[in-house]
Parts: C-alpha cells; structure tokens; sequence
C-alpha cells in the first residue's frame, strides 16, 4: 500500500510498488522474480488506466508476471490500491 492515501492513484500505485520494491530486497529478491500479483482497485472504471500507466513503466519489459485485478472495497476511504504479491527468493 501506499504511504500517503491523499494522492491520485498514479501516487499511490507508485508508492506501493516502491514499498514491494523495497520488501522484495528485504527478502533477498526483486521484482524480476515476482510470480503473481493480485490487485485491488476501489473504483475500477476510475482508476485502472492510471494503474497501468504506472505499472507498465515499472515492469522491465517481458517481465509481466501473471496479473489479477478486481475491484474491492479498502478499509480505509482514501485508500485507491493494494497489491498481494508472490515472488521467488
């Protein structure tokens, strides 16, 4: 998730897959080796092109692991994002 939820959704995506980023190498591993992610949007219509603009840019291309995105209810109301992430060490 995200550190600040008053930002648009390109700024919480961003700041989500840098803390993925940064769990990754706590535990000896990168996004190269991420195996699968689940995504959750809390408005899907509103939100999922910006997720993808972020995300596509993030990813090193031929590196897109398998992808599921689904719109949720957060548990917070300013919270746009969150990601479940599988990746090998």
């Amino acid at each position: 998730m995200a550190d600040d939820y008053r930002g648009d959704i390109v700024q919480q995506t961003r700041e989500t897959l840098a803390n993925i980023e940064a769990m990754l190498a706590e535990a000896g591993s990168d996004k190269s080796r991420i195996l699968s992610v689940t995504i959750y949007l809390k408005d899907m219509a509103r939100d999922y092109a910006g997720l993808n603009q972020v995300w596509d840019q993030w990813l090193a291309p031929g590196t897109a692991p398998g992808r599921a995105c689904v719109e949720a209810q957060m548990y917070a109301p300013d919270v746009l994002v969150e990601m479940m992430v599988v990746a090998a060490v």
